[in-house]
Parts: C-alpha cells; structure tokens; sequence
C-alpha cells in the first residue's frame, strides 16, 4: 500500500482533554411533525401501553442510552403556553402552532413528557418561551415543576396527580432568538435584558437549576458572532451555557465536500468558545462558560416535501429525512468534533430523536426502524463515557470545493478508567481508498482488542427502511493488536469502533 494511503496515531492516557459530560449524546423532541404525535406517541398503536406511549420506540431508544432530552422545542416553544398541557385532557385547548403552522392538540404535555423520559431512562432539558412571553410565564413554570407544594402553581401539578415535583435541572432561555423566523424575535440586546431577567426570577424559585442562554441560531447568521458576546455580557453571571445549533446537507451531491463539514463545526466551536472567554476577560470572571450544542443533525432531504404541507393540519409528515450512508459518516464525525472539545462542549443534543430529522423512524399504527445515523449515534453514546484522550494523529489530506487540508481520518478516543475500556470512534472518508491505521497504544499495558465495529456500504445514498437494514453495522473490522501496536485497515468511507479492555 502506498505512504499516501497511511496514516499513524499516538494514543497515551496521560493525554487527557477532559472528563465527558453525558450530556453530549443527549436529543430532542418537539412538538413538530410526527415527533410526538405518532412518534412517542399513538394510542391507537397494538404496542401503545396504558399511556399511549409506543413502547417498540422507547426500546430503540433505551438502547441509545438518551441521558438528557431538549423539550417541547425548538421553534414552538417561541408561542407555547406550557398551561395549555396541563391538567385533564379533555380541558385542554387545541391551539394554532404558528412555529410549524400546525394545530397542537396539547393532548401531550410537560406531566406526560415527564412520565415518558423516565421510562426511556433519561432526563428533560426543559425550554420556556421568551417569545411570546416572559418573566411570569417562566417562574410559574419553575415553580409548577420544582417547588414541593404550599404553593399555587405547585399544588396545581399535585391536584394534576404529581404529588413529588419534577426537579427539572436544565432550562433553556428561549430558542433562537435572533431568527427572523422565530415568533417574537429579538435583538440581542432585547434578548440579553429578557434572559438575564427571566434567569433571574427562574433562579429565586429554584436556585440549584442550569441555565442555557440563547446563541446564534447557525454560524451562517450575518450577526454571529456578536450577538453571543452582547448577550453574555448582558447574561454572564446568571447562565452557566450557550446555545449552538448547526444542520448540513448535501444539496450539491458532492460527497468529499460534504463529509469535510465537521471542520466547519470545529471553527464554530472555536470561535463561540473564543467569544465566551473575551466576555469572561471583559466581566474580570472566574466563572467560565460552557457550550451546550442543543440542534446539530443533517437536514436537508424532506425539505422540498415539506413546502406542499396543507396549514393547519395535526401531526403531518414535516422533516422527514430518509437519512443513507453518507449521512451516517458525517454524523459519526460531527461526534468526534464533541468528543475533541469535551472540555468545554458539556451538552448536545442530536435533533431530533423520532421521525422529524431523526434516528429512529415510524410508520402511523406499524413499524418502527433504525435510520443510517442511529448506529454511529448509539455507538458514541454507549461506548463514549468516560475521559477522552487527545489522538496525536498524522494522517493523508484532500483538498475539496470549501475546505483545504482535509485529514482523510477523523479519530477520537475514550478511556474508561472504572471499567478499564478503551474505546477509538474512526471514520475514513476516502471515497475509493481503504486506509492503512498503524496506532501505537503502549501506554495501554495489558489490554486487548476485543471487537471492531465497522459500518460501511458501497452505495453511499442506501437508506434503511422499514422492510431491510441495508445499512447496519458489522464486528469483521480488519485488525490486530500486538506488543502495544494496533494496526487497523479503515476500508473507504467507512465508521469503526474499535473497544479495547485490559
């Protein structure tokens, strides 16, 4: 095999980035499409269980091992009255969406969503409006949810049959906020004065709560990145996050192109965390910012599908991507970008989890299935707890339309100390080559390979659907250790998992 086909990797467990925060492999539900509505949802389903919740996609999505999941959006967040899903739901109204110009039924809401993650085993990162409302709306909401009872709104959860409280820890202050699209935009500064005051109040209530503040809603917005660093200044003391959000596609159906956008990911990383750290200079802070990346996914197959939607209908097919191979590699290095920046990326959020632009799929009253995407996602959250380690990786660069100097090899590695595993996420992303991985892991006395998981497909437009997983992973990953050296062969466009455990 040729040197340009090589590639080599240092890999020591003193090269320590930062302990992962779970958080990064979180999701996201909205009240959106068939998210909730004949997604999570469908009483009518022969797998409904006494709630109405489908219980073949809570097993899709324990197996992901969700921690953390943003909800009720999102756009819709932006005009939601959080008391319109609340209580007997025979009283509850049925209100224009004006987010997705759909009718929400409020058949499912904050009590019910909180009745669902806990048998998914996960948690909410709950988001209030500051669209179209404010201050009030949110420290009730608080209150409803965290305070104990003695009080109204927290007697009213218990009168609903919720005598323990929900102890939320995570909100999200508004959702993008400088979007012209957005119900009640704002001007960072009007967003700034209103975070930092709802914070506030939010805090009163309940002082042990996270907050997120807002962030551009894309690093394509013409106001980035100023708006973060006029927000924190306004927010720095009162949140302990910033919002990132970014979606790719592949519109020009120019595959090396497109799976070189993670580095575009790693800029914006870089430059919000640059941002945070001036604000923290400019407020002579001790207190440091972290990034909670709460919307990345690829999103652009359903979009022209999506403009023949009738208004006003319930629960249409809206962001239905049917995700394929190509998709899946991106996505697996969108992962690695996190696990690179796990010192200050402490939250994420693939959005979203169920039917809209999403890991697991449904057909109303039938199947359920696994998206190209869901493997490199349940592999990085499954195996990816623990420390990860900086790879000292050299590896062969390609040149494409919008990026320069594009490693072939994308790599992070995890090391789980309690459980002595160490875990290496690779993708290569030669289109026609396999690639020759020769790591040196002396460091890692006394562990052995023990699988190599690849995903890989010749076609990279298959898509799986509910009849045939043409995509699926297998464990016949080509590779050896021996004396503290990996040798591993990275066959084209393909993702790998290689477990290693003493």
């Amino acid at each position: 095999m040729s040197d340009r086909l090589k590639a080599n990797l240092v890999l020591d467990k003193e090269y320590k980035i930062a302990n992962i925060d779970e958080r990064i492999y979180g999701s996201f539900i909205e009240h959106l499409g068939r998210a909730v509505y004949g997604g999570v949802y469908e009483p009518s389903h022969s797998e409904a269980d006494d709630q109405g919740f489908r219980k073949d996609v809570m097993k899709l999505v324990r197996d992901l091992q969700v921690p953390i999941i943003r909800y009720p959006g999102g756009n819709f967040v932006s005009g939601y009255r959080w008391e319109d899903g609340v209580g007997p739901k025979e009283d509850r109204p049925r209100r224009t969406e004006l987010a997705w110009r759909t009718i929400e039924t409020n058949q499912i809401g904050t009590n019910e969503f909180f009745d669902w993650t806990k048998k998914v085993n996960s948690n909410i990162m709950m988001a209030v409006n500051l669209g179209t409302r404010g201050i009030d709306a949110a420290r009730n909401f608080i209150e409803y949810c965290n305070l104990p009872g003695g009080t109204y709104w927290s007697d009213l959860r218990k009168s609903h049959g919720y005598n323990q409280p929900h102890n939320i820890k995570t909100w999200c202050l508004g959702n993008e906020m400088d979007g012209d699209w957005q119900v009640g935009q704002k001007t960072a500064t009007e967003y700034g004065r209103i975070a930092r005051e709802t914070a506030k109040a939010m805090r009163l209530v309940d002082p042990t709560i996270e907050l997120v503040a807002c962030g551009s809603s894309g690093s394509g917005m013409p106001t980035f990145p100023e708006w973060e660093a006029t927000v924190l200044d306004h927010t720095y003391n009162e949140v302990d996050y910033i919002s990132l959000h970014q979606y790719y596609g592949n519109q020009e159906n120019d595959p090396a192109n497109y799976l070189a956008k993670n580095i575009d990911m790693d800029h914006f990383i870089k430059t919000v965390i640059s941002t945070c750290d001036y604000i923290k200079a400019k407020h002579r802070s001790k207190k440091t910012i972290n990034l909670s990346f709460d919307e990345w996914n690829v999103w652009y197959h359903s979009n022209d599908a999506d403009k023949k939607i009738e208004p006003w209908s319930i629960a249409p097919p809206q962001l239905e991507d049917h995700y394929n191979f190509e998709d899946a590699l991106l996505v697996g290095s969108m992962l690695i970008t996190f696990l690179k920046h796990a010192d200050r990326v402490k939250m994420a959020c693939l959005a979203q989890l169920v039917n809209v632009i999403a890991p697991i799929m449904t057909e109303n009253n039938g199947r359920s299935w696994k998206q190209t995407i869901y493997y490199p996602y349940m592999h990085a959250s499954v195996f990816g707890r623990g420390v990860s380690l900086e790879p000292v990786l050299s590896s062969p660069k390609y040149d494409s339309k919008d990026y320069t100097d594009v490693p072939y090899v994308d790599c992070a590695a995890v090391y789980n100390e309690e459980n002595e595993e160490v875990t290496l996420f690779i993708v290569n992303k030669h289109l026609e080559e396999s690639i020759s991985l020769s790591a040196d892991i002396r460091s890692f006395e006394g562990y052995r390979l023990i699988e190599h998981i690849v995903l890989e497909n010749d076609d990279l437009k298959a898509v799986n659907t509910p009849a045939e997983q043409v995509v699926a992973p297998h464990t016949n990953g080509d590779s050896k250790l021996e004396n503290g050296h990996l040798e591993v062969n990275l066959s084209k466009t393909s993702w790998n998992v290689l477990r290693l455990k003493r």
